[in-house]
């Protein structure tokens, strides 16, 4: 299965940390505005908004950035957002999938086809890729939750279908009708003791296609383009790359 982190690991060790912070923070808080305006500032009342609150307290944004988002979306002002998915295929032939919240369904469109092309991909139409990723909720917890044992019981106790575990932290995966439950009772489990890092429902591949040389560069380039467009909230691949591509592509 490709790894969950491999390309925030190698963008980690390229130096872009910063750069991609800033698009994190900045994607966050338009989902906070978004969810706000949509369902009200009331992160008990409204589901979309507590998730989005508790994902941007995951990565550290600061109390009063969230704040401003969701004020923002109770503020009458601003635009009106649609959720759009978009399906694709890099080089290597690997299967990509994009979720977009914009304004402007066009610009959105001719961005996202302009990076497939310019860079070996081809957008497709919607069921084109998606077949071959199953829809699931993720939930992840940082080291500090406990052993792989430990989170895995924990897990299981709470409903969920599968749990990864590495140095850098756990994955929990559910079904998607499971999703809320099952962070609930993690949440439960865990107590105020440690806080999941994210709780998002992700794209899951069924299926990994192998990619190295120049394909994986030119994929890791177009993922790159993809992810800091302004419209794209997510991206999802089906790529596999071995431990010694991983190493190359780092230090590239």
């Amino acid at each position: 299965m490709a790894g969950h982190s491999k390309w925030a690991n190698i963008q980690h060790r390229k130096g872009k940390q910063d750069k991609k912070r800033a698009v994190l923070f900045a994607r966050l808080s338009k989902e906070i505005t978004v969810a706000s305006k949509m369902g009200g500032p009331d992160p008990a009342m409204n589901p979309r908004l507590r998730l989005a609150i508790a994902n941007a307290k995951g990565v550290s944004v600061p109390k009063d950035n969230i704040q401003r988002a969701i004020d923002k979306g109770q503020s009458g002002g601003g635009a009106d957002y649609a959720d759009i998915r978009y399906e694709g295929v890099g080089p290597g032939g690997v299967g990509i999938i994009i979720e977009a919240s914009t304004d402007n369904k066009n610009r959105a469109a001719t961005d996202i086809r302009t990076a497939f092309s310019k860079n070996g991909g081809a957008l497709s139409t919607t069921g084109s890729v998606s077949f071959n990723f199953d829809q699931l909720g993720e939930i992840e917890y940082p080291v500090s939750a406990g052993t792989a044992d430990e989170v895995m019981e924990a897990a299981i106790m709470a409903g969920a279908q599968d749990v990864e575990s590495d140095e850098e932290g756990h994955w929990i995966y559910t079904a998607r009708e499971d999703f809320a439950a099952v962070s609930n009772a993690l949440a439960e489990t865990f107590g105020a003791k440690v806080e999941p890092t994210s709780a998002k429902i992700i794209w899951k591949p069924k299926v990994t296609t192998p990619v190295s040389g120049d394909a994986a560069d030119q994929l890791m380039k177009l993922l790159d383009v993809l992810d800091e467009l302004d419209d794209v909230q997510n991206v999802y691949d089906n790529s596999e790359l071995s431990e010694d591509e991983m190493a190359r592509l780092a230090g590239g």
